[in-house]
């Protein structure tokens, strides 16, 4: 394998300039942390501990192979064993009627060690399968349903210490409840399916936020992922930062992803009804609101792109587009 082939994720095939996840074993592969599936508090974990590492989808194969053989050879010599120990035990005493399994115990002894013998090569050869169908568990855990149980279809928030917030870099002004508008906008980021992607890209957009934009917190006051959870920003008291003239009297409802060349899932937009009527039901948000894009407050402002979004709410109700 050449030095420029092991630049290349084995994942997405694309090149790595940064980002670099090298494997643990000695196939010098590597994959960008994004495309690990793993978590920042996961990466974390890797780069700063050296007894754990990442081993890529090949090596973990072969890991399982060669433990899988190694546990059969020992459960072979086992048996080899008892099957030399029988035919000593024939060939001194030719008068038994009863077959004995072991010369050195009694019959009914020597019976249980095959049957504990056998049942112990069972339960580990059984307990390997199962490890091999769970071999990225520990990268994959966050993506699976105990994680993604709203699935759009329930209201689910995640808080901001589980997606590994910042706190705010000072005290936020509160917003005049309830407010008369509630604006829809993309991040412009990648999209996200699992919350641990969703729980990455809402995590770099707070850095972005902080670092480069000098806000005092990540803008939005919710983001709603692919996964159909909801992402706890400032929240329904703060005020916003998503666009000004407006932060003052909206909330914002930012969607992960850019949406210039697809629409958001089904599990975003069911969520968005459900996160406008528990708004409303809880005085966060006006009975007789206005549900407009960004592009169409500001149509000269280039982020606010996203008609592919703007159009996937046409039949929601109180969807407007003049303004």
């Amino acid at each position: 394998m050449s030095r420029n082939a092991l630049n290349y994720c084995v994942k997405c095939r694309g090149l790595i300039h940064r980002d670099r996840l090298a494997c643990g074993a000695a196939c010098g592969r590597a994959s960008h942390a994004k495309c690990s599936g793993l978590s920042e508090q996961q990466l974390q974990i890797i780069h700063s501990s050296p007894n754990i590492n990442w081993h890529c989808d090949s090596c973990q194969r072969q890991l399982f192979n060669v433990k899988l053989e190694l546990c059969l050879k020992q459960h072979e010599k086992r048996l080899e064993i008892l099957e030399q120990g029988l035919a000593i035990r024939g060939k001194v005493n030719k008068s038994c009627k009863e077959p004995v399994l072991c010369p050195f115990l009694p019959s009914s002894i020597a019976t249980k060690a095959v049957f504990i013998t056998a049942a112990f090569a069972l339960f580990t050869i059984g307990l390997l399968v199962v490890l091999a169908t769970t071999t990225n568990i520990f990268s994959k855990s966050l993506s699976k349903n105990s994680e993604n149980i709203g699935g759009g279809l329930v209201l689910r928030f995640v808080p901001r210490a589980v997606w590994l917030a910042q706190p705010a870099q000072r005290h936020l002004p509160q917003l005049n409840l309830p407010v008369p508008m509630v604006i829809v906008l993309p991040t412009n980021s990648e999209n996200c399916s699992s919350q641990a992607q969703c729980v990455f890209r809402v995590r770099f957009l707070q850095t972005f936020d902080i670092e480069s934009q000098q806000r005092d917190d990540i803008a939005y006051n919710f983001l709603i992922g692919g996964d159909g959870n909801v992402y706890m920003g400032r929240g329904w008291d703060t005020v916003g930062a998503h666009m000004n003239g407006y932060n003052t009297v909206s909330l914002s409802f930012a969607y992960i992803g850019s949406f210039r060349k697809q629409q958001p899932s089904a599990k975003q937009l069911s969520v968005t009804r459900l996160l406008l009527d528990y708004g409303v039901e809880h005085g966060k948000i006006s009975s007789n609101y206005q549900l407009v894009g960004a592009s169409t407050l500001a149509p000269t402002v280039t982020e606010y792109k996203a008609e592919l979004l703007y159009q996937s709410f046409a039949n929601f109700t109180h969807w407007t587009t003049a303004h």
